[in-house]
């Protein structure tokens, strides 16, 4: 994951300081420098290394942080602090049209995932209510205009092409049907090249000239760490970016892409890739991303990801069925179906506060949620509704069935057992009185 050497590295230098109770100037000094060189290692350019070091130690000095009791505390919020502002400070949004559609221009070197990035910004701007029309404009990279068909019928977003026609032509013919559809936002998928040279800017410029789009999102691979940097400055350069939209944020990248490009361009990073899947797209949050640089965590974006993507209803059905104990094998499926939704679990996980750095060698197999959605697809409607008549020969017909053994068929019932006695433990009333005196549960208690 991004950010783990760099997290590491700062929690390391805080750790000391905490350690010494009240600080003095040559303290602070001494774990700025070790701040910086984390940041260098991370990959994040050497000017705004040095800049931001700098600013944390001025800061600390200036506001005699040194004489207060908890200054290891304050330094460490100093230092999120410079952080969110190094990214941007504010969270950015799209610039807006105040007429439809609003035109949002992609650009990017050839395998930066410029296309893929298209069809998920226009998921997720369908999931909020818009209605954006994708606009292949990519005519010469082979399959290019197939590949953003297949995303767009993945996303359920239409895509507007017209073949090997001038990419500023279908532009426009393109803005012109969404205008008449009523497509409230055209997100333009324009070719790219594996290094930046004249024809590619010539035809960029000329795409701008034609359509004047709100938004010029470049797309750049965080993989490539200062490249990418250096890629934006270029593109920026040249073109006048808006924004910056991060891929493979996900991947074992040093994560010094994030932190270098807003400094360097003056560009905000909007949208950052978390995946693989269409879904894994994630808005750009400058004070979330400090956090858990600094392994805080950030409980807002699991919030809202657990907000979008399970269905209150289900959930609220399910909490009842608890809370009678009438929570049965098709719940439980339902309940593995919504947190698969969610995206990787240990992905999911990490954004707990401290839950990072433990997770970090633990190894999360996504694919067990399938393998118990196997097994319980296998098995009858009487016994999902019933699991207490599942017999031997019933678990060997199930574990044929899914493909899984009769030893997995019995772990999932014996742990649906025990979740079924938690819930009545939890809902025994007279328990929860006893509980709260003090009472305590003997040693062969369920679950205990």
């Amino acid at each position: 994951m991004a950010f783990e050497g760099l997290t590491d590295k700062l929690n390391a230098a805080f750790k000391r300081l905490r350690s010494k109770g009240k600080l003095n100037e040559s303290d602070v000094k001494e774990a700025m420098r070790e701040v910086r060189l984390a940041l260098l290692e991370a990959d994040v350019n050497y000017k705004v290394a040095k800049d931001f070091t700098n600013s944390v130690t001025e800061k600390c000095i200036g506001e005699k942080v040194m004489e207060s009791l908890t200054a290891p505390q304050m330094v460490v919020k100093i230092v999120r602090d410079e952080l969110t502002a190094l990214m941007g400070g504010e969270h950015a949004r799209i610039n807006m049209s105040s007429k439809i559609p609003t035109i949002i221009m992609m650009c990017g070197l050839q395998g930066s995932g410029k296309t893929t990035h298209a069809g998920k910004l226009a998921k997720m701007l369908k999931s909020q209510g818009h209605r954006p029309l994708l606009v292949a404009c990519d005519i010469y990279r082979p399959a290019a205009i197939d590949q953003l068909k297949v995303v767009g019928e993945k996303a359920g977003v239409p895509v507007f092409e017209r073949g090997t026609q001038k990419p500023e032509v279908t532009a426009v013919e393109a803005v012109r049907r969404a205008r008449d559809y009523g497509n409230d936002f055209v997100i333009l998928d324009t070719a790219g090249r594996l290094h930046i040279d004249t024809a590619l800017m010539d035809e960029l410029k000329r795409v701008q000239e034609a359509v004047q789009p709100n938004e010029i999102m470049l797309v750049v691979d965080a993989m490539t760490g200062q490249d990418a940097v250096n890629v934006a400055k270029a593109f920026n350069d040249l073109l006048e970016i808006d924004s910056v939209l991060l891929t493979k944020l996900d991947g074992d990248t040093r994560g010094g892409a994030a932190l270098s490009v807003r400094a360097v361009t003056g560009k905000p990073i909007k949208f950052v890739g978390t995946g693989e899947k269409l879904d894994d797209l994630d808005e750009f949050h400058p004070d979330r991303m400090a956090s858990r640089i600094l392994g805080m965590g950030d409980m807002l974006s699991l919030i809202e990801r657990v907000e979008t993507q399970i269905d209150q209803r289900e959930a609220e059905l399910a909490a009842k069925k608890l809370k009678e104990n009438a929570f049965d094998m098709n719940d439980l499926l339902a309940q593995f179906q919504q947190i698969k939704k969610m995206g990787p679990i240990k992905q999911v996980l990490s954004m707990l506060p401290g839950m990072d750095k433990q997770l970090r060698d633990v190894d999360v197999d996504d694919k067990q949620l399938l393998r118990i959605e196997a097994i319980i697809t296998s098995m009858t409607k009487a016994e999902r509704e019933k699991p207490e008549i599942i017999n031997p020969s019933r678990k060997r017909r199930i574990a044929a069935g899914s493909g899984r053994s009769v030893e997995e068929v019995n772990k999932l019932l014996k742990q649906y057992d025990q979740m079924k006695k938690m819930f009545k433990m939890m809902n025994n009333k007279s328990l929860k009185r006893k509980l709260g005196r003090g009472v305590k549960l003997p040693p062969n208690f369920p679950m205990q």
